[in-house]
């Protein structure tokens, strides 16, 4: 029986072949760095506000819960940015014609805090600028989370630091995998979770105790978070 024989321009083919396949590899890898590298995925992203509201000033000198402005966390996906009426039960604009303040007047004539004065004239809400913006193929339940015991400060790190708020952690696909794999160390009492200098005591039960007890089985299939 004769010998098969491949035609001749195969052997072009082939070359052609692993020129693509050497090119593709070197695009998936480029790829890949891009999108988990920490400077693309905005980490240290530190808009200007139209406010210089101050976490440090409020969240942590004035020890403020973040419940008081970010309402909605224990009951929604979403963790609602305060409407300007929350603003202004502390910074209430003075009357000028009285010189009186309907609320509270802490800084009742600070420049600073004339786009909130006029938001409460006008109406119209502040624009404020988002700081931790994941892509619109993302489903990320904050309730879902702090019910569990994971702390504000797990995803959003140390705020009541922070004089300006920034994006702390990569919030990643991985990221977010790697917490879903093994969330032990990020659990703790939910009455603690939005007590951002908490630390473990020997008489707090342990992640894993917690884990356990609120039966917390994170899942890493797709369609928990690309719905």
């Amino acid at each position: 029986m004769d010998r098969f024989l491949f035609p001749r321009w195969v052997n072009r083919f082939l070359v052609l072949l692993g020129g693509v396949i050497a090119v593709g590899a070197v695009y998936a890898g480029t790829l890949g760095g891009l999108i988990t590298d920490p400077d693309t995925l905005n980490v240290g992203y530190q808009p200007t506000q139209p406010v210089p509201f101050s976490h440090a000033l409020h969240a942590g000198q004035l020890r403020m819960d973040c419940r008081y402005c970010h309402n909605t966390v224990f009951e929604a996906a979403h963790a609602a940015v305060p409407p300007t009426a929350t603003c202004i039960n502390c910074h209430s604009p003075m009357d000028e014609a009285s010189g009186q303040t309907a609320l509270a007047a802490v800084h009742a004539e600070s420049d600073k805090l004339a786009p909130i004065h006029n938001s409460w004239k006008t109406g119209q809400s502040v624009d404020w600028k988002r700081v931790h913006n994941l892509p619109e193929f993302v489903y990320f339940n904050h309730a879902a989370h702090v019910n569990s015991g994971v702390s504000c400060v797990s995803c959003h790190g140390r705020i009541d630091q922070m004089e300006v708020v920034y994006q702390a952690e990569e919030l990643s696909m991985a990221w977010c995998i790697e917490c879903h794999r093994d969330p032990t160390p990020h659990l703790r009492p939910v009455e603690f979770v939005t007590q951002l200098d908490w630390e473990r005591s020997e008489d707090d039960p342990t992640g894993e105790e917690l884990k356990d007890k609120h039966h917390i089985n994170p899942q890493v299939n797709c369609a928990v978070c690309h719905r």
